[in-house]
């Protein structure tokens, strides 16, 4: 069942994301007089479709390959590489005879619908849920560095009062781009010391491969919110509400101790000292192969939340739609620069799917739309042929040369475009199912 979820999700957001960009496209064509052949969801590769009907002239469809989605515009060398209809003159009502800044608007119009998704979603997330934060100064005990925070020289206790030089006002601040896209420098109290630790620019490697959790945490004190059913907390009787005072005579006091212990005694009996009702006792408890009890801790963190109104919230979801823009640029430069290697920043719809969960959130669900949203926009931009971003460089410079690029070499571009692209893909997904294998 949480497979079956998994795929929900990837299908309903990527169609989402692909409509919405294909009709910016079509949308931008009609406005211009141009004639569009075709609306397909996901691909009719060798023209089978799943479904699909006529209106006004244009076929809409879903095809059966989900990798994206097109609109056929008459005129133009595109995905179908349908160049019959170009031995022909020139009609008023194809792509090619339009002027090439009307193209342009074309081209871009799936972009700019993606960037116009991003911020809608960011603003109503904004408006209905306001931004909820922790104080960092509400930290009494410091943080927990995981395996990544400790490879940097973190330690357990730290206090992080700065970044690069400047205050931080929310422990939120240290699990967002601004630290984890590298080349940082954390100024760290420990105890009646003040250090200052780097971030390394290559840290998105090691996020890749342990997730932002093994990070930093705020270290907490804890007693359980809910247990598992048929889990090890259960079945030694654990209840909402106990706590956990130590497990085989070692004192526990903090969440991430018993993280540690637990991950530490896989698969193993142990002993547990519980609070139970303010009735001391011990029981035997069966941990998980994967490191856990089977509980949800409810810990004691203060949290601010900051409300919008309607209009004060554009500018929120507008801001945090150009940062995920933003930030997804600077770390496609680092993989153009070899700071992160490809195959740990690259994911297929299969690592996609692994985002969205196996269960149903539907906050994590629209923040990940709206982020895969400006993603797209990103990705398009690129100047690959075959890509909005390469139609669009070709564009600009029949515009400077006052004439267009040849025929032939539009459709030779579109095959090496295709070219690229396929072994990205090809990438992408072999990425992935390695990742899935090695975790297993």
């Amino acid at each position: 069942m949480s497979i079956v979820i998994m795929v929900g999700q990837l299908l309903l957001g990527l169609s989402i994301l692909v409509i919405l960009h294909e009709f910016g496209h079509f949308i931008a064509a009609r406005a211009f007089g141009i004639k569009v052949e075709k609306f397909y969801l996901f691909f009719d590769a060798w023209g089978i479709s799943l479904f699909k009907f006529n209106y006004k002239g244009v076929e809409y469809g879903i095809g059966w390959l989900p990798l994206g989605g097109y609109v056929k515009i008459a005129g133009m060398i595109d995905e179908s590489m349908d160049t019959e209809q170009l031995a022909g003159p020139p009609q008023p009502w194809e792509f090619r005879s339009k002027p090439a800044w009307q193209r342009l608007i074309v081209m871009l119009g799936g972009v700019t619908v993606n960037m116009i998704l991003g911020v809608l979603i960011f603003w109503v997330l904004a408006l209905k849920y306001g931004e909820t934060y922790i104080p960092n100064d509400s930290l009494k005990y410091g943080i927990a560095p995981g395996k990544i925070g400790q490879k940097i020289g973190l330690q357990l206790g730290d206090k992080i009062t700065a970044i690069n030089g400047k205050h931080i006002q929310y422990f939120d601040e240290l699990i967002s781009s601004k630290v984890l896209l590298g080349n940082t420098v954390l100024t760290v109290q420990r105890g009646d010391k003040n250090l200052s630790i780097t971030v390394p620019g290559t840290i998105l490697n090691d996020l890749s491969d342990y997730g932002i959790g093994e990070f930093v945490k705020p270290r907490v004190k804890f007693a359980l919110d809910s247990v598992s059913p048929n889990s090890g907390a259960q079945k030694a009787g654990l209840i909402r509400g106990d706590s956990i005072l130590a497990i085989n005579g070692t004192k526990m006091m903090f969440f991430d101790q018993v993280q540690s212990l637990l991950l530490n005694n896989k698969g193993k009996k142990i002993q547990l000292t519980i609070d139970h009702k303010n009735v001391i006792r011990q029981q035997d408890a069966q941990i998980s192969n994967d490191g856990t009890l089977g509980f949800v801790p409810k810990v004691n963190l203060k949290e601010d939340t900051i409300t919008f109104g309607l209009f004060a919230s554009l500018p929120v979801g507008a801001t945090k739609a150009w940062g995920t823009f933003s930030d997804q640029s600077k770390a496609l430069s680092k993989i153009f620069t070899g700071q992160v290697k490809a195959r740990k920043a690259i994911s297929s719809p299969i690592g996609i799917a692994v985002m969205f969960g196996s269960h149903i959130d539907w906050i994590r669900f629209w923040n990940l739309v709206g982020l895969l949203s400006m993603v797209l926009a990103l990705m398009n931009l690129l100047p690959i042929p075959a890509l909005d971003g390469g139609h669009a460089v070709f564009l600009i410079i029949e515009m400077i040369k006052g004439k267009p690029l040849s025929d032939k070499f539009l459709e030779r571009a579109q095959i090496v475009g295709f070219v690229i692209l396929i072994s990205l893909m090809v990438f992408a997904f072999g990425n992935d199912i390695v990742k899935q294998i090695m975790k297993k």
